[in-house]
């Protein structure tokens, strides 16, 4: 089953970043405003093009924004991506949910009439 088959790969994406600690906190961290990336490199025990790196999964998948200022790069969090993410799970929760009502159901029709009833050697 492929969920979200016209998205291009987005969701992949998007959930691919979110998959990683260390983006999940660089994009913590964006929240409270824009951090450059020398700022968010020096809370990390990595260099900074590793950090480099995280912020460009985060970038591609869309989670986080990033503009030029001077010398420095400023990264801050995208909130449509976010929701997108919710969207993403609640289509996947209600798939479930459906499916597991239909199995439900299915049975509910298998299950003989006097199913509720013990049978002949069973206690009472």
């Amino acid at each position: 089953m492929v969920v979200d088959e016209g998205d291009g790969g987005g969701v992949d994406r998007l959930f691919h970043a979110l998959a990683d600690p260390t983006r999940r906190d660089i994009l913590r961290r964006c929240v409270d405003g824009e951090l450059s990336v020398s700022q968010l490199a020096a809370a990390y025990p990595m260099s900074f093009a590793a950090v480099q790196k995280h912020v460009a999964v985060l970038e591609r998948a869309g989670l986080v924004g990033k503009q030029r200022r001077g010398r420095e790069q400023l990264v801050r969090t995208e909130p449509d991506a976010v929701a997108r993410a919710r969207r993403a799970l609640d289509e996947l929760e209600s798939l479930w949910r459906g499916r597991v009502e239909r199995m439900t159901d299915l049975l509910a029709e298998d299950r003989p009439a006097n199913e509720h009833e013990p049978r002949e050697g069973q206690d009472r």
